[in-house]
């Protein structure tokens, strides 16, 4: 993708970072256009937070290039901060101090930004102003810390793994802050290895993995890459009697995988492909232990990229 200069939130070219003989970030480059929502998907460990902190100046890269909302990381980079926002994968707070006087601290450290009350309807934590922070459960305080991230109303909000450790209802919410933020041309690059998460709230996904982009593209159009819509799990009792080519000559069947007994197929037309599958078992005298069928997402895209699961470590 070549975007025109002025258009960019944020750009890098061969970025790279090490620790001792590990590289964290392999010439990764990226580029992401103001007012879109980006985000960052791949396993733990496949560098997103690494790369993040480099963009946020919090680490400083072996080699590349970067900018970020037009500047280069300088000296302190008190100006460029001041027009950012972050949300750490954890975020400490005293837990004596009250939800406001977290909020009016943090709110301090910007020239310019919202009332306190204004940043804590956006995050819907009125009710709790009052309340100290030990007594806040986890959702809550990621809230808040989304809150100090938007206390200086950032031109780019960085999110890193915003929704981790939250129980589904807590992330569901923050979905819908994050929303909030896009309707409002926020700038957003979102770190996750939640796919659904990916797929809900993003404009663009770089699918990261051992330090470098092994794919780029919408959503939806990562999914459309592999050709067929529906994915078939199905295993067997024996791995004998079955062959990959007898699976690729069934009606609608793009492509086939193995792990063992487990097999797994993409297709394009589920209602073809299964009740063909169910005979051809039958015909080898085999029945399959389990057999399930879903749309292909952006979880199958990494799988079939890697052959490896989004949630490996």
């Amino acid at each position: 993708m070549s975007t025109q200069p002025g258009t960019l939130a944020l750009s890098c070219r061969g970025l790279v970072k090490r620790y001792g003989d590990v590289v964290a970030v392999d010439g990764l480059d990226l580029e992401v256009s103001r007012g879109e929502c980006f985000g960052m998907l791949g396993p733990n460990g496949a560098g997103k937070t690494t790369t993040i902190e480099i963009l946020e100046g919090l680490s400083i890269p072996d080699a590349g290039e970067m900018e970020v909302l037009g500047e280069r990381w300088r000296g302190d980079g008190l100006s460029l901060r001041a027009r950012l926002g972050v949300q750490l994968q954890e975020t400490k707070f005293p837990e004596k101090l009250t939800v406001r006087e977290v909020l009016t601290l943090f709110r301090s450290f910007y020239p310019d930004g919202p009332a306190v009350e204004e940043t804590l309807g956006l995050v819907a934590l009125q009710e709790k102003a009052n309340a100290r922070v030990g007594t806040l459960s986890g959702g809550q305080k990621q809230r808040l810390s989304l809150a100090c991230a938007l206390a200086g109303d950032p031109e780019l909000l960085f999110l890193d793994e915003p929704t981790t450790g939250l129980d589904p209802q807590a992330r569901r919410q923050a979905w819908e802050i994050v929303e909030g933020l896009k309707a409002r041309a926020r700038t957003i690059m979102l770190t996750t290895h939640y796919m659904e998460e990916a797929a809900r709230l993003c404009d663009r996904v770089a699918v990261v993995d051992h330090g470098h982009v092994i794919a780029l593209g919408t959503p939806r159009g990562l999914v459309a890459s592999l050709v067929a819509e529906h994915v078939v799990e199905f295993a067997v009792e024996t791995e004998d009697d079955l062959d990959e080519g007898a699976l690729r000559g069934l009606p609608t069947v793009e492509g086939v995988s193995r792990d063992g007994a487990a097999w797994r197929l993409t297709v394009r037309q589920v209602h073809r492909a299964v009740p063909a599958l169910l005979t051809a078992l039958t015909a080898r005298g085999l029945e399959p232990s389990h057999l399930t069928t879903h749309h292909a997402t952006l979880e199958d895209v990494f799988l079939s990229l890697t052959g490896r699961s989004l949630r490996d470590e």
